[in-house]
């Protein structure tokens, strides 16, 4: 899956610009012609993307992205501050009160999918797949791991330097879920960051690093890391579309999703844009370097959109 790159530091620049946008103004979720949306880090290029090309047959119509990350985002909309929110893990039982008791009704969308991606330093030979249970030695609390060494003896004696999403990622959560058997459970001396950008610079610029995030911030700068392998029983496997689409890449793999206010889609330019964000699910994918949504997501997610 070959498509046009995007350029890491100048998608955070525009991504933070539009944090600030979205911050401001009212918060009764969006007055007419202007729609928010905030949340994951990881799904908020796929939404700016999508943003960009909607907004080219609607100029009338601004939509604004945040990246707070998946809690923060739920935080917001919930708060009745955004229409969407963009989401790297589904929504959880505490925030669907949070929302239910500000009266806040939503519908559950699936726009793409992902394959979290573990990786290490360009210059890092010795490391080409990893066991989910030294995934745990490594990140559970309480790991004393720090040098590459203490993974596996035939790795050599050098120090690791750990970098991951922080707390209020939906990454973290389905990281920590999948690989130490509870949400939220890590270790917590790491560099951490809402940011992956900020993941990708640590990892880049230190030989013993790793670290992990979404797969596409690893195909933009896929020259300079070096993706894992990730073995749960059945052998190693790398992260790609074909793996991640088909349920090969395990645990690893998982939908991304965007939850739309009911009350937002009465207003015709925020269901115009999910719809167009759906209708042209492949090509706003592709464009971002996502793995598109399967038949069978995109047909969910219609169907769930028409009967609001």
């Amino acid at each position: 899956m070959r498509m046009r790159p995007l350029l890491p530091l100048a998608l955070a620049a525009t991504l933070s610009a539009l944090v600030l946008t979205a911050c401001g103004g009212g918060g009764d979720g969006g007055g007419s012609g202007t729609i928010r949306s905030d949340g994951s880090s990881t799904v908020g290029p796929l939404m700016q993307a999508a943003a960009e090309r909607f907004q080219r047959e609607r100029s009338d119509v601004r939509v604004t992205v945040g990246i707070s990350g998946t809690g923060g985002g739920f935080e917001r909309f919930c708060a009745g501050e955004t229409d969407i929110s963009n989401a790297s893990r589904p929504i959880e039982d505490e925030e669907k009160q949070s929302c239910s008791k500000a009266g806040v009704e939503f519908v559950e969308l699936p726009v793409a999918n992902d394959a979290l991606t573990v990786v290490v330093n360009s210059e890092n030979d010795w490391a080409d797949c990893l066991t989910t249970a030294q995934l745990k030695t490594i990140w559970k609390p309480g790991s004393k791991v720090d040098s590459w060494k203490d993974v596996d003896p035939s790795f050599p004696d050098e120090p690791m330097k750990l970098y991951g999403p922080g707390t209020d990622s939906g990454t973290f959560d389905y990281f920590t879920s999948e690989i130490n058997g509870e949400e939220g459970a890590s270790r917590p001396d790491y560099s951490a960051s809402e940011d992956d950008n900020v993941i990708v610079r640590g990892v880049q610029g230190d030989k013993g690093a790793l670290g992990y995030f979404g797969f596409t911030y690893f195909e933009e700068n896929e020259d300079t890391l070096k993706a894992v392998g990730i073995d749960s029983g059945d052998g190693c496997v790398q992260p790609s579309m074909e793996t991640a689409q088909s349920g090969r890449y395990t645990p690893l793999s998982r939908p991304l999703f965007i939850y739309v206010k009911k009350a937002s889609l009465s207003r015709s330019e925020v269901k115009d844009f999910v719809s167009f964000t759906l209708d042209n699910a492949d090509e706003i994918a592709g464009a971002a370097r996502y793995i598109p949504p399967t038949e069978v997501q995109l047909s969910r997610s219609r169907a769930a959109l028409a009967n609001t």
